[in-house]
């Protein structure tokens, strides 16, 4: 698994978080994620933050959240 983190996946990380400590669950925080573009994917190594545009892999998620 990927351990150093750059700057842009600092940002997203902090947004996402961000929004879960405002949704009242999950099913909401997925929603509001959604709406700006983006979406959590669950796979083998753990959750992660992809694009919904590009479909692409943005950061992971750290434990506590997953």
């Amino acid at each position: 698994m990927k351990q150093s983190v750059n700057e842009n996946e600092t940002e997203i990380l902090n947004f996402v978080l961000r929004e879960r400590s405002m949704a009242v669950s999950e099913r909401e925080w997925r929603h509001r994620l959604r709406g700006y573009g983006y979406a959590i994917k669950e796979t083998a190594e753990g959750r992660m933050v992809t694009s919904v545009r590009r479909g692409g892999t943005l950061c992971f998620l750290p434990g506590q959240v997953a």
